[in-house]
């Protein structure tokens, strides 16, 4: 049997390096993994233990609201209040989501379609090109350096345009002022298109950047929404937490989407999330610190060992370069190359798109003793 939407899928090429660290480690080999970007630290004991009093409330066992208890969009809201000085309202312009890429697939499902245009970078995270894909929309990808110009941009007769945009980046790590947020909605307001931000690195900002939030910008509410998780911030990966915020009629036709899709969270985790973000700014700082230390560890050694990569600014990331003398393999060949030569899984950058080729990904969830493993390891590699 055929599925045509299926057919639109191709295999996923970031897959290739996990089958093989699987089958690896399945021979015995001690593989450390820094490819796919899977938090490993613990989330904050106070959020634990939130879930834990509320799962042993019979009454929190039934059916949820798929856009999400009140308390917790009262808590989505005052948390932009608190970071970004904007206002929302809870109940028309914020919904809960089960994680970020639950949120902007089915949010592509609301507003996309056959006819639609989307507008994705590459390098991406790969649901930002599948999840319009999936839709039915066509995909139009564009590079770092069409960004700020805007040369990206077809014009076209009929259908929507969205433009979907994340800083700080997966996988590049690229980060961005509130000027370009400034540039982006007055465009944006003149082209008549819709902007999606995925917000998912808001908080793993290092040496003294900070983020910014497209919905800072005045006006941005008419043509843009942001999608946050609190995968990365909280170290809740497995909890599938996400938002979805801003222009009232995206975040009307994302609720009416979900109503007929699921039936939200799981009360418990979304009592535990809503202290999560009302809780300390205190245990995202320390999360961050320790990203922080793991970078300079891997960038520091890579140097040594003769690969320099510049230290990233923000994200859980870091994304290199391949060294001028293994660049004619590519990247999905370095990448194997540093599995099966120095045990270290890395994301090929020509599985985030074509202008990934020539790149690696670093995920920073193995501890600073592990990192200098894998640096002992790559520099063997390097070495030959």
């Amino acid at each position: 049997m055929e599925f045509e939407r299926i057919k639109r899928l191709p295999p996923y090429i970031l897959g290739v390096v996990t089958q093989m660290m699987i089958e690896a480690r399945k021979k015995g080999d001690d593989i450390i993994n820094m490819g796919m970007g899977n938090p490993d630290l613990t989330t904050p004991p106070h959020i634990v233990n939130k879930l834990i009093e509320a799962v042993s409330k019979p009454k929190n066992h039934r059916y949820s609201v798929s856009r999400g208890i009140p308390k917790l969009r009262m808590a989505i809201s005052h948390w932009y209040k608190k970071n970004y000085g904007v206002e929302l309202d809870p109940d028309s312009e914020a919904i809960a989501t089960i994680g970020a890429k639950e949120g902007l697939s089915h949010l592509m499902l609301a507003v996309a379609g056959p006819g639609d245009t989307v507008y994705v970078p590459d390098p991406t995270y790969p649901i930002h090109t599948y999840a319009p894909v999936i839709a039915g929309a066509e995909v139009v990808r564009f590079s770092s350096e069409q960004l700020f110009d805007f040369s990206f941009l077809k014009k076209k007769k009929g259908g929507r345009s969205i433009l979907l945009l994340s800083f700080p980046s997966n996988p590049t790590t690229e980060v961005v002022d509130l000027a370009f947020f400034e540039k982006v909605v007055a465009f944006a307001k003149e082209q008549n298109l819709l902007v999606v931000h995925d917000f998912a690195y808001a908080d793993l900002v290092f040496d003294g950047y900070k983020a910014p939030s497209i919905l800072q910008v005045k006006g941005a509410k008419e043509v843009a929404v942001e999608i946050y998780s609190l995968s990365k911030s909280y170290s809740m990966p497995g909890w599938r937490v996400g938002f979805c915020c801003g222009n009232r009629e995206v975040i009307a036709a994302l609720t009416r989407l979900k109503s007929y899709l699921d039936y939200g969270m799981f009360a418990p985790i979304q009592i535990a999330a809503t202290v999560a973000l009302s809780g300390p700014d205190s245990v995202v700082k320390e999360i961050c610190e320790t990203y922080r230390q793991r970078r300079n560890v891997l960038c520091e050694g890579l140097e040594r060992a003769g690969w320099a990569i510049p230290k990233p600014s923000a994200t859980m990331f870091v994304w290199g370069k391949i060294p001028e003398s293994f660049e004619k393999v590519g990247s999905l060949e370095f990448s194997k190359r540093l599995l099966k030569e120095a045990k270290v899984a890395v994301s090929p950058g020509i599985g985030f798109g074509e202008c990934g080729e020539g790149y690696v990904r670093f995920a920073l969830v193995e501890n600073e003793k592990r990192i200098k493993q894998a640096v002992r390891g790559i520099k063997k590699v390097l070495q030959k």
